[in-house]
């Protein structure tokens, strides 16, 4: 038995090798989540460490823990972070401002403090006997998991849930602003656009009086001039909108005018059917010759 004890505890060279390169990955994931200066590649970083975890949870015959680490933690949870940080638009500038004074001091000495406490956890930690993983996972995996949970560690459990629950509220207490000043009344703002002397009706849709409706077609003025207004700003900027100009016009007209002249001639010039319904005449049989 002890020889069988012994052999269990053995690493094999796959699972040194494996534990090696994911674990240098974890780690230089994790540094990169706290030193890189955009929140986005933070994020990646962190999502990346998660993706490794996972594959240490799977390795070790913990398969309940591995998929939720991926399904839930990566797939969901930092994917919403990454979305709301794409969205929101956090930039480096502002993640150097402390919202709160002596924030690092106080976050160094947190950080400090749980690296003692952990170093000193594992020193002190003893294992007399060596189970396995065919012991551990005898009822099923996800059963004996939900059995360490909700009995030998219930009150870590609950007390991880209360401060995930602390976690959502500071949050929405930190980002929530109150409005200083009375929001303006639609009349209010019209009344303000008027003095401004903005545009005061709405704009002009594209294409209006003009020879077709797209977007980048300029709408016609009464008087026959091009409403920049009409197109929108982007397109102005590239310089893709049309030209809808009275020279334009005319050249279109003209081209119009050569390609009607030209079908009503080619129609003239087809034959049409003798009267008696026979063959086609000898002229116009050469002239297809021709």
């Amino acid at each position: 038995m002890t020889g069988l004890a012994a052999a269990a505890s053995m690493t094999s060279t796959g699972e040194a090798v494996q534990f090696w390169i994911l674990g240098s990955v974890a780690v230089i994931g994790a540094l990169c989540t706290i030193l890189m200066k955009r929140a986005v590649h933070s994020a990646l970083s962190l999502a990346g460490t998660m993706i490794v975890l996972a594959v240490f949870y799977l390795a070790n015959g913990a398969y309940f823990l591995g998929v939720v680490q991926i399904v839930v933690y990566t797939g969901a949870i930092m994917m919403l972070f990454l979305f709301v940080v794409m969205l929101v638009g956090v930039t480096a500038a502002d993640s150097l401002k402390e919202t709160l004074k002596g924030q690092r001091w106080l976050a160094a000495a947190a950080g400090l403090g749980f690296g003692i406490l952990l170093i000193a956890g594992i020193g002190n930690a003893s294992l007399k006997e060596f189970n396995g993983l065919g012991e551990a996972n005898a009822g099923g995996n996800v059963q004996g998991l939900a059995a360490l949970i909700f009995t030998k560690y219930v009150f870590a459990f609950e007390v991880t849930g209360a401060l995930l629950i602390s976690a959502v509220v500071g949050a929405m207490v930190l980002t929530h602003r109150e409005r200083t000043e009375r929001a303006k009344t639609q009349r209010e703002q019209s009344e303000a656009r008027i003095r401004e002397g903005k545009q005061v009706p709405p704009l002009p849709a594209p294409g209006v009086y003009a020879r077709h409706n797209a977007v980048d077609i300029p709408g016609l003025l009464p008087d026959g001039t091009v409403s920049e207004l009409s197109v929108n700003p982007t397109l102005r900027e590239r310089g893709q909108m049309r030209d809808v100009s009275s020279a334009s016009l005319a050249e279109l007209k003209a081209l119009e005018r050569r390609s009607e002249d030209w079908l009503g001639r080619g129609s003239e010039d087809e034959p049409g059917p003798s009267s008696s319904g026979g063959a086609p005449s000898t002229e116009h049989k050469e002239g297809a010759k021709k």
